[in-house]
């Protein structure tokens, strides 16, 4: 039987017909109202030829290729019984169950090798493809699975490669290569996705961007251990691949046990990584937990550290009221003996040396400001300097000599009673004080242990703990941006992007952090004049801009702002919050310019009805008049009113003259989006690290 499935500009085409693992005939454009007639004659028309020296019947790519089947490229399962010598995976179809117009599951067994697997794949409304198998045990001794993945073919003329690297403070680091021969695999051995964690992996038809192009993209939404990665066999095929990533020995299936892999997130767009995120967005959107608008707010790190008292932290609170922040967020120091990062890790109850009252003199303090209360908390580490490490070694994860990490070693979650201490833990806390929002964090890589069992329990902690506190939101911080996917992603309300807040380099990590994720979940915040991360000094107005297209926050100790400078913080909380509900709901578009050191970035309504777009200039321009500024994203039929919108001071420039459309005395610009998108404006000349920001409501 051939299956089509079809929604939102996208088609797939899945070919069950034979009695082997069943093959994506197309994945990709939409192809349009096909009969079953039409289906049964693409899908014959696309069976190879046999080619000299190869196998002697049609090679074709299934959905879990492996040698056996003729396949010699990276197999979709792999796996072995102890003593049963050498096994040849090669799965035969036993059934298809439609599960809706745009679901299948497909089940499929190794009579041999006494193993059966279940494939589920379907298709979102948003045009969202997600695919996962699960392997059943049905023999009598163990199986050692050593990979079960997913992989879905590509065109040929995918010929370019985007993923991602980075490093603590610099995430989301963009890199392109040529699709060659061979495989490009990305794998992270974290027990985190990491810093350099690939994201997102990209093939498209050569010079793709943002607005332009067909690409093709996979995400493995997991928080563990996994692989992603690109191949093209000489054999003929290019494919996309993604997989938990386990290590000898690490899942071991007992007679009649299953595992199912972490599903992988596909979306193909025929307009650039712009298309990706139309389709990824809205479909995030469907389930996302955030229930409300997404309030500013102000985290205690960068602007006072271990330095915790009432009456310094009163007054932090009274300069964030006066601003207009609505959530304060208590950040590391507040608990038993912490006076330094090297300390007191684990030990989850209030200092009573800062605190003899506990919290509560602080959040009172909070509430009656008219500020909600948040706590920064790191449950999955403990140093070995600790009340809890020494009452129970046998809790830490990994070997005694492995090395420390920022002075931390990992608790082991799996552990029924570390689970059960933390779990209580927690919940005691949240019981006793009112905090509406946990900043969890994750400080180091695991290093040792079993990746699989550890991002299991997680899961269950954060789902417990919710379970146990209706309403609570929580942030994902990974020492910044080193835990951000779409599995975290469906137990939080908030990611914490990255640890600098230099703009600057924001500027890059939020745009392409923003091609997979809402920006509702990204927070941003507004940090010191010079950033702590990297010594760079930026002007207010670039900071405010660069914190404005998120989750809007502050990190800074306000109460060394001038006055003048918190009326300029508070008039860009007032724009924030006057348009949240356009830049965490609306599309999210960037314009492909010539020159590097310009971009152009907004969001715009999804009816269309107004947008807010910033351009931004990252550094020098390469020509003394840059190219007129494209606003990418509007309905064409549609008036536009364009105004600049002032956030902090006014940009720096090197004009003498602006261009004529914002001299003061030129009043109001109205023209087409079809104008605006194709002719533009002529741009500001921005200094370097400079950003002007502009409103366009549709008259």
């Amino acid at each position: 039987m051939i299956h089509h499935l079809r929604a939102a500009g996208t088609s797939l085409v899945l070919d069950a017909s034979g009695a082997g693992v069943p093959v994506i005939v197309h994945w990709g454009a939409d192809l349009g109202e096909l009969s079953p007639a039409d289906l049964a004659a693409l899908a014959a028309a696309s069976v190879p030829p046999v080619g000299p020296s190869s196998l002697d019947v049609p090679l074709r790519l299934s959905l879990l290729p492996t040698l056996a089947a003729g396949w010699s490229g990276r197999p979709g399962l792999g796996g072995f019984r102890t003593g049963a010598g050498q096994m040849d995976l090669a799965l035969g179809l036993t059934a298809v169950h439609e599960r809706g117009a745009n679901a299948v599951t497909i089940e499929s067994a190794d009579a041999d090798t006494s193993v059966t697997v279940s494939t589920e794949l379907e298709l979102t409304e948003q045009g969202v493809l997600r695919l996962r198998h699960t392997l059943t045990n049905t023999g009598q001794g163990p199986f050692e699975l050593a990979g079960l993945d997913a992989i879905l073919p590509v065109p040929d003329r995918a010929a370019e490669l985007l993923d991602f690297t980075g490093l603590w403070s610099h995430e989301r680091r963009p890199q392109r290569s040529v699709l060659g021969q061979g495989v490009w695999s990305r794998e992270s051995r974290h027990g985190r996705p990491g810093h350099d964690d690939s994201y997102l992996t990209v093939a498209g038809t050569p010079g793709f961007g943002f607005r332009r192009g067909e690409v093709w993209a996979v995400h493995l939404a997991y928080s563990g251990d996994k692989r992603v990665w690109a191949e093209r066999s000489a054999l003929g095929y290019a494919a996309l691949g993604a997989g938990e990533l386990l290590t000898p020995g690490e899942l071991s299936l007992a007679a009649g046990q299953s595992y199912t892999s972490p599903w992988t997130v596909a979306v193909y767009s025929d307009a650039g990584l712009d298309g990706l995120s139309a389709r990824l967005h809205p479909w995030i959107r469907s389930w996302s937990t955030i229930t409300g608008p997404r309030p500013v707010l102000l985290n205690t790190w960068e602007a006072v550290y271990f330095d915790h008292d009432l009456p310094t932290l009163s007054r932090l609170v009274d300069a964030a009221a006066r601003v207009g922040v609505e959530r304060f967020v208590l950040d590391d120091g507040w608990f038993s003996g912490r006076t330094d990062d090297q300390r007191a890790l684990g030990d989850w109850f209030v200092d009573a040396a800062k605190w003899p009252e506990g919290l509560h003199p602080l959040v009172e303090r909070v509430h009656a400001a008219g500020l909600d209360f948040g706590l920064w908390v790191e449950p999955e580490m403990v140093n070995p300097d600790s009340d809890l490490a020494r009452a129970h070694p046998e809790w830490l994860l990994g070997s005694a000599s492995a090395p420390t990490w920022r002075g931390q070693r990992v608790l082991d979650l799996a552990n029924p009673d570390a689970f059960a201490w933390l779990l209580e833990r927690l919940t005691a806390l949240l019981a006793e004080y009112p905090i509406e929002y946990l900043k969890w964090d994750h400080n180091r890589d695991l290093l040792g242990g079993s990746a699989h069992r550890q991002t299991a329990a997680l899961y269950r902690l954060i789902d417990a703990v919710r379970a146990a506190q209706p309403g609570l939101e929580i942030e994902s911080c990974a020492s910044g941006g080193a835990r951000i996917d779409l599995g975290i992603l469906e137990r939080v309300d908030r990611v914490w992007t990255s640890d600098t807040n230099d703009p600057l380099e924001r500027q890059q990590i939020q745009r392409y952090t923003s091609v997979l994720v809402p920006p509702e979940y990204l927070g941003g915040h507004l940090g010191a004049a010079t950033a702590h991360t990297t010594g760079r000094t930026s002007a207010l107005g670039f900071r405010l801009v660069t914190a404005l297209f998120g989750s809007a926050g502050i990190e800074w100790d306000l109460t060394q702002a001038t006055p003048a400078e918190l009326d300029q913080i508070a008039a860009w909380i007032t724009i924030y919050k006057e348009r949240r509900a356009l830049l965490h709901s609306g599309v999210v578009v960037h314009a492909d310019g010539s020159d590097p050191a310009i971009e152009l970035h907004g969001v715009v309504a999804t009816d269309g009805a107004s947008a807010v777009f910033a351009q931004v200039a990252l550094a020098a321009p390469r020509t003394a008049l840059p190219a007129p500024i494209r606003f990418p994203g509007l309905d064409p039929a549609r008036r536009y009113r364009v105004r600049p919108l002032l956030v902090g001071p006014a940009p720096g420039t090197v004009q003498t003259v602006p261009p004529a459309w914002l001299a003061v005395d030129a009043g109001e610009l109205v023209l087409t989006g079809a104008v605006l998108a194709e002719v533009g404006l002529p741009a500001p000349l921005l200094t370097p690290e400079q950003a002007a920001l502009f409103s366009l409501d549709a008259v």
